[in-house]
Formats: C-alpha cells, sequence, structure tokens
C-alpha cells in the first residue's frame, strides 16, 4: 500500500470513528475529543444583560466529578450523606453514604434513572465522586471516589458489570479519592488504578475483564489517561508522581519515560501535547516540557519549571495553542506561558476570584476564537486570550460556589457544553443554561 492510500484509509477510518459521535454530546471530560474544545456552532456572542435562559435546575448531591451529556441524556454522579459539609484539612476523613449515579433528560431535566450503592469514604476531602461519567455505545461508566468501577446501560442504568479496584488490586484509595476519568480507547477501557505493575490497567470495556495492567509507582497520582500520536505511533500517556509514560495503548508495553516527579503525589493534570512538545506540569513548582521523537515512540526532556516560569495547575487541565499554554496556576493566577522557553508572558486574578487563592480553578474550554471559563465563583466568562492577555467579554453567574476549600467555598467541577447549552453542578443542584445565539 503506498502512502497516499494509506492517508485515505486514515481518513476514512477517522470519518467513521467520529461518525459514531453527535456533533453536539459532550459524552466524557473535556468533551467529545477530550482535548477542551467546543465545536458547536450557532452560540451566543455575549450574555443578553440579564443572564441567559435558564432551563432547568434539579437537585443533586455532593461532587466534584462534572456531567456527561449524550444522546439526549445528562449522567452525573454525586455522594449523599447526613454528615454535613465535608472537613477541610489534609487528614483521611472516614464518611459514611451512598453513592449515586443520576442520569437526567437534557432538555427538561427530569430524572430518569438513579443507580446507588453504600459506601464509606476514607479520603481528604470527602466530598463526593472525582471522574466524570464516560459514556459509549449505550454504556455509562462510572468511577467512584473510594474505587468501584461501574459499567450501567445508559438508558436504563442496569448494571451489566463492576469492578473493586482496592480489592481487587489490594490498594487503598490515593489520599485524595480516584480522580482519573476513565477513557475509552477501541475496546478498552483504561483506568488509573494503582498498586505493584497495576497504575494503569486495561478492562474489556463490554465484561470488565482485564486485558493489560502497567507501570509501578509508590502512588498512582490523579492525571487522567490521555492519547495522543507522536512519533509515528498511537501513545497512551500516564502521568504518576514519578515520572510520565508513553505506552503501547493496545498491550501497556512502556515505550519511554521521563521523571517529572510532582509534589505530594499531586499529578493531576492531563499531559498536554503540540506537536512534538509536550507538557505536564503541577503544584510545589513542578513541571517539565517533553520533545517527542519524530519517527519513533521516545521522549526527552527539554527544560524544567522553576519558581518564576511555566504554569503549575491543580484542578485544571491547561490548554496549548500556537506554541502558548494557557491556564490556572497554584494560586489562582490564570497565566500566559511561551511553550518554548516556559516565559510567562501575563497573568490575572479575573476569572477565579480576583486575588490569589489556594488551589485557584478556572475550566477552560475553547470555543471558535475565544474561551468559555467556568470559575469556581459560580461564574460562566467569555473572554479572549492570546499572547497579549486576557480580555474579557461578557460573564454570568449560573450558581452560588458551595464546597469549603482553603477557606473559602468553590465550586470545581468541570462544566459541559452540548445542545448549545452549558450543564454545571454544585454540591446542590445540577443547572442548564442555554447559550444559544
Amino acid at each position: 500500500m503506498n502512502n497516499t492510500l494509506r492517508a485515505l484509509g486514515a481518513v476514512l477510518l477517522t470519518g467513521l470513528a467520529i461518525s459514531g459521535l453527535r456533533a453536539d454530546d459532550w459524552p466524557q471530560w473535556m468533551g467529545p475529543q477530550r482535548d477542551g474544545v467546543w465545536r458547536e456552532t450557532g452560540i451566543l456572542d455575549k450574555f443578553p444583560a440579564k443572564g441567559p435562559t435558564v432551563k432547568w435546575r434539579v437537585p443533586v448531591a455532593a461532587g466534584y466529578s462534572g456531567p456527561a451529556v449524550a444522546d439526549g441524556r445528562v449522567f452525573l454522579t454525586d455522594f449523599v450523606t447526613t454528615a454535613g459539609p465535608a472537613k477541610e484539612g489534609f487528614d483521611r476523613a472516614k464518611v459514611a453514604g451512598t453513592e449515586r449515579v443520576l442520569c437526567f433528560d437534557a432538555k427538561g431535566g427530569k430524572l430518569l434513572w438513579k443507580h446507588e450503592h453504600k459506601c464509606t469514604y476514607r479520603i481528604s476531602y470527602p466530598v463526593g465522586p472525582r471522574c466524570t461519567p464516560t459514556v459509549h455505545a449505550g454504556k455509562v461508566y462510572a468511577l467512584g471516589a473510594e474505587g468501584l468501577l461501574l459499567c450501567l446501560d445508559a438508558e436504563k442504568g442496569t448494571k451489566l458489570w463492576s469492578r473493586d479496584l482496592k480489592a481487587d488490586y489490594k490498594i487503598e484509595a490515593p489520599f485524595w479519592g480516584f480522580a482519573g476519568h476513565p477513557l475509552v480507547d477501541g475496546k478498552k477501557l483504561i483506568c488509573l488504578v494503582g498498586g505493584e505493575g497495576s497504575v494503569a490497567v486495561a478492562f474489556d470495556k463490554d465484561t470488565g475483564k482485564e486485558l493489560w495492567k502497567a507501570l509501578s509507582a509508590q502512588e498512582p497520582g490523579y492525571s487522567s489517561p490521555t492519547i495522543i500520536e507522536a512519533g509515528g505511533k498511537r501513545q497512551l500517556l500516564i502521568w504518576h508522581p514519578e515520572s510520565v509514560n508513553g505506552l503501547d495503548p493496545e498491550t501497556g508495553k512502556s515505550y519511554w519515560s521521563v521523571e517529572v516527579v510532582a509534589t505530594n503525589g499531586t499529578s493531576i493534570m492531563a499531559p498536554r501535547q503540540m506537536g512534538d512538545r509536550l507538557y505536564v506540569g503541577g503544584w510545589g513548582n513542578k513541571a517539565a516540557l517533553l520533545e517527542l521523537a519524530k519517527d519513533r515512540p521516545e521522549a526527552k526532556l527539554l527544560w524544567r519549571g522553576k519558581r518564576d516560569t511555566a504554569l503549575y495547575p491543580v484542578n485544571g487541565t491547561p490548554f496549548v495553542e500556537k506554541g502558548y499554554l494557557y491556564g490556572v496556576c497554584s494560586g489562582g493566577e490564570l497565566r500566559c506561558v511561551e511553550l518554548a522557553t516556559g516565559k510567562r508572558l501575563w497573568e490575572s486574578y479575573a476569572a477565579t476570584g480576583g486575588a490569589k487563592a489556594g488551589s485557584g480553578t478556572a475550566h477552560l474550554v475553547k470555543h471558535g476564537d475565544r474561551f468559555f471559563l467556568f470559575s469556581e465563583t459560580g461564574h460562566l466568562i467569555i473572554a479572549k486570550l492570546s499572547p497579549k492577555g486576557y480580555e474579557e467579554i461578557s460573564r454570568c453567574k449560573v450558581l452560588e460556589p458551595t464546597t469549603l476549600a482553603f477557606g473559602r467555598k468553590v465550586a470545581w467541577a468541570h462544566p459541559a457544553f452540548a445542545g448549545k447549552c452549558a450543564y454545571a453542578r454544585n454540591d446542590r443542584e445540577l443547572v442548564c443554561v442555554s447559550l444559544e445565539k
């Protein structure tokens, strides 16, 4: 087969894969292609003076997990407990309750079904589940904070299979709970697990059977599995607190590993690729830019971050575009960084509350030539980000921050954008806001 035919075949296969997705769905964390880009058209340029239309609000319980939207349904996980607001502090707290997977009608907010199970949290900040559900081919995959992995029928909510990751792999939950969003890749469901030789595990997405496991580390971290193409190969990226790793997603075989140590186990953001560059960074001024080989699956270190360079995100994965990195640093600073050098070009607190704050958070989603930012203050913001600076266009408040963190109330869950609407949650409600032009 010549190169032209190979390229044509790749285009056809990609088209077939994408045709299975509805353009207006948001079936997993960070969207259909897991890249933080919203591709729908017909979206408003700025918010009306009185704010956008709220289509519906429904009560939910607590959780850090964001909603997923697919096939006219909205999926969300939460945690019901009578223990009161979760404690702050860096200690494992024991809290008994009920973890749930909820399914709502996307148009009207009607509860269609719920799946629930008793669960006792023994983690720090025991608010609720961390992982956004992943919806694929009529199934919804939900990973709870204590490691119960569920596969449910997306239409009926009936259980198809489950795995207790703590029991199956003889581990305890990570300090801040299981937080790596499950990734569907072909017949595989790839999860961050932990333990000897099982930091990353691929399960058969239809049966739950283990297909392969890979990597060892003292802690698994919280960074979600990510697929890229580089060096002529598809590569699965796993950043655990000791190193960032490139694996063969079909077998788990290691291609390369580069040491990038995360402070206190906080490898959180998903690695971001731009061409032959790969960036990871986190709390404690730990960051690295890698160069990916063009002709083989290898990587090497280009630079490491320093106190006055780079970007060190906590709760959000940054966005990389045209040689620049945009994201929120550990103290709530929205920053622009020159990727080639790590030089900081500007910073602003406008999107995260106006002042420095521990683990200040805003989630960035690209739409056309601007961004929708969801702030921890409960505001949805439209802004343009460029190497020249932060240009705010419009903002509105869609819900109240309710979760206690670092002495303030926050809304930290990643929103969903689908059907010309935004879906956001706090610890009390899930809201659907129309963004149609």
